[in-house]
C-alpha cells in the first residue's frame, strides 16, 4: 500500500506548501506506542520530569520565531495571537514542572492502625501512580496550547506518562517542529526522547485509541470526532478513560438592569469576545439572552455595529469555512430568525462575522429551532430576546453542557445585601452553574488563565469527564490511586515511608503533615 502524504496547506489561498510527513499505518502506530511504553520507567524520576518540562519550555522559546512563522502559514491566526499562545504554552509547561516539584498531585494519605473503631483500621497508605501511555489528539484552533506541547501533553508528562500525539492535519509542519523541540529537551533532562511520539493521519487516530498499551486519551475537537473516539475507547476489551473536550455554546444572560446600565458597553465588548481569533475559540459566547425592549435593542444595536466593523478573516481550513457559512445560512432560514448581521463569504477564502436574533418564545418552545442550541464554529452569535424570567429559565433548561456560562448584571445587583441579589443574580447563578464548568460574571469567557484554580471542562458535550484540561489539577486525569495495607516500611515506595524521605505533603490520620 502506497504511503499517504501529509501536506502543509496555507488557508489564506489553499495552496500546498509542501509535504511534511506520511500518514501513519497501524504498524507505525504500534511502533510508536511500544517505543513510548518501553521508556515509561524513565519518567519515574520526578526531578528528571520537572527538568524535562522546563527544558521543553526553553527549547520552544529558542524556536519561537520559526514556530510562529510555521503556525501562521498553516493557520492564518497571525503572529501576535500565536506569540501569545506560545507564551501561554511555555508558562503551562513551567507550571506543571512546579506541580511535579511540589508533589501535591500524589495525594499521599496515611492512616495508622486503629483498633478503637468499628471495623478496625489497619495500616493504610495511599498515593497516585501514572496510568501509562497517553494518547493525545491535537486541536485545530490552538497549534501550541492544545496541540503537541499543549496541556494534555504537559500534564501527562508531569504525571509520569509518556505520550503519543496525533497531529492535527491543519498544522502538520508546526506539529513536527514542536515535537522535535520536546524530543530535544528530553536528553537535556536525562530522559530518552521516545517519551514523546508523533503520528499523523485520521486512521492513525483510530489505531491509537484501540492500541492495547494505550492507557488513556485526551482530545480537543468536534462533537462528532470526539464522540467517535470516546465510543472506541469504551468499546475496547479493556476500556480506557477518554478525556474529551467536544463542543460548547457558552451561553450569556444579560439582566434587564445590566442592559439599562451599560447596553452599549456590553454590546461592544461582547462583539470583541465573539470575534476574537475569528470566533475560533472553544469558549466563544454563542448564545446571548438579552431583555426585549428598549435597553435590549440598544445592546443589540451596539453588538451589531461592532460586528459589522470586524475585518473579514480566514478560518483554519476550507471545511470549517464552509461549515460556518452553511451553518449560519441554515440558522438564518429558520422561521422568526432575523439576520442582524449576515454572515458572508468575503472573497474565496475569508468570511465576515454574523449575528442572528429571534424572540425567546420560539426557542423556548423547542419547535424546529434546535439548531440554534448547537455550536456554530466561527465569528457569529445568536441573540435571544426574552420578556421575563420564565423564558430565560425555559431556554436554559434546554441547553446542553458547556465549558462556560456568563452572567452580566448591574452594579446594584452585584452589591451584597440588596434585594436584586436575592431576586436576580442569586437566582440565575445556580442555573448557570448546572450548565457549565466555569461561570463568569461581568466579564467574558474568552481567555483561559493558566492557574491552579482553573477549570476547563463541563457537563457533556463540553467534555466527556469531570476533569479539567487546564490548570494544575489537569494532571489528575493521568493518575490512578493505589493503597498499600500492612506493608513493611522497607518495602514501601519512598513516597509512603514513615519518615517521609521525599518530604512530600501528606495527610496522616486525618491531619495535614
Amino acid at each position: 500500500m502506497a504511503a499517504v502524504p501529509v501536506w502543509s496547506v496555507d488557508p489564506r489561498d489553499g495552496t500546498r506548501r509542501g509535504q511534511v510527513a506520511v500518514e501513519a499505518t497501524a504498524a507505525h502506530v504500534d511502533a510508536a506506542v511500544r517505543s513510548a511504553e518501553a521508556v515509561r520507567g524513565a519518567l519515574a524520576d520526578r526531578t528528571a520530569r520537572a527538568a524535562f518540562l522546563r527544558a521543553a519550555a526553553a527549547e520552544l522559546e529558542d524556536d519561537r520565531a520559526e514556530l510562529i512563522a510555521l503556525a501562521d502559514a498553516e493557520t492564518a491566526l497571525g503572529p501576535t495571537r500565536l506569540d501569545g499562545e506560545l507564551a501561554r504554552t511555555v508558562t503551562q509547561l513551567r507550571a506543571f514542572a512546579d506541580t511535579v516539584d511540589a508533589g501535591r498531585f500524589l495525594d499521599v494519605i496515611i492512616d495508622h492502625p486503629n483498633d478503637t473503631v468499628t471495623p478496625p483500621v489497619p495500616d493504610l497508605r495511599r498515593y497516585k501512580i501514572p496510568i501509562g501511555v497517553v494518547a493525545v489528539y491535537a486541536a485545530s484552533n490552538f497549534p501550541f496550547a492544545f496541540s503537541i506541547p499543549g496541556g494534555d501533553t504537559a500534564s501527562a508528562l508531569a504525571a509520569g506518562c509518556p505520550v503519543v500525539v496525533k497531529a492535527h492535519p491543519d498544522h502538520p509542519a508546526t506539529s513536527e517542529r514542536a515535537a522535535a523541540a520536546l524530543r530535544r529537551a528530553a536528553p537535556r533532562a536525562g530522559l530518552p526522547e521516545d517519551v514523546v511520539q508523533l503520528v499523523h493521519g485520521f486512521d492513525a487516530g483510530l489505531h491509537l485509541v484501540r492500541h492495547p498499551l494505550v492507557a488513556a486519551a485526551g482530545f480537543t475537537g468536534s462533537i462528532r470526532g470526539g464522540r467517535a473516539l470516546f465510543d472506541e475507547a469504551a468499546a475496547r476489551p479493556t476500556p480506557i478513560p477518554f478525556h474529551g473536550e467536544l463542543g460548547s455554546l457558552n451561553p450569556v444572560v444579560v439582566t434587564e438592569a445590566a442592559a439599562a446600565e451599560r447596553a452599549e458597553e456590553i454590546g461592544t465588548t461582547l462583539a470583541q469576545s465573539v470575534s476574537l481569533g475569528h470566533g475560533q475559540f472553544c469558549v466563544k459566547p454563542g448564545l446571548v439572552l438579552v431583555p426585549a425592549g428598549r435597553h435590549g435593542d440598544r445592546l443589540v444595536t451596539a453588538l451589531a455595529g461592532a460586528l459589522e466593523k470586524v475585518p473579514s478573516g480566514v478560518l483554519l481550513d476550507e471545511r470549517m469555512r464552509r461549515a460556518y457559512l452553511d451553518g449560519m445560512a441554515a440558522r438564518g432560514a429558520l422561521p422568526g430568525v432575523h439576520a442582524d448581521v449576515p454572515a458572508a463569504a468575503d472573497g474565496a477564502h475569508e468570511v465576515r462575522a454574523g449575528l442572528l436574533s429571534l424572540p425567546a418564545a420560539l426557542l423556548a418552545e423547542g419547535d424546529g429551532h434546535d439548531l440554534l442550541i448547537e455550536e456554530c464554529f466561527g465569528p457569529a452569535a445568536v441573540v435571544v430576546r426574552y420578556t421575563g424570567p420564565e423564558e430565560v429559565d425555559a431556554i436554559l433548561a434546554r441547553l446542553p453542557g458547556n465549558l462556560t456560562a456568563t452572567l452580566q448584571i448591574s452594579r446594584e445587583e452585584a452589591e451584597p445585601g440588596t434585594r436584586e441579589v436575592a431576586g436576580t443574580a442569586a437566582r440565575l447563578l445556580p442555573r448557570l452553574t448546572a450548565l457549565a464548568g466555569r461561570v463568569v460574571v461581568n466579564a467574558w469567557p474568552t481567555g483561559v488563565a493558566v492557574a491552579p484554580a482553573q477549570h476547563h471542562g463541563g457537563p457533556y458535550p463540553a467534555s466527556t469527564s469531570t476533569s479539567t484540561s487546564v490548570g494544575e489539577t489537569a494532571v489528575e486525569r493521568w493518575l490512578r490511586p493505589v493503597v498499600y495495607q500492612n506493608t513493611p516500611d522497607a518495602l514501601l515506595p519512598p513516597e509512603l515511608r514513615e519518615d517521609n524521605p521525599l518530604r512530600l505533603p501528606r495527610r496522616v490520620d486525618g491531619h495535614p503533615a
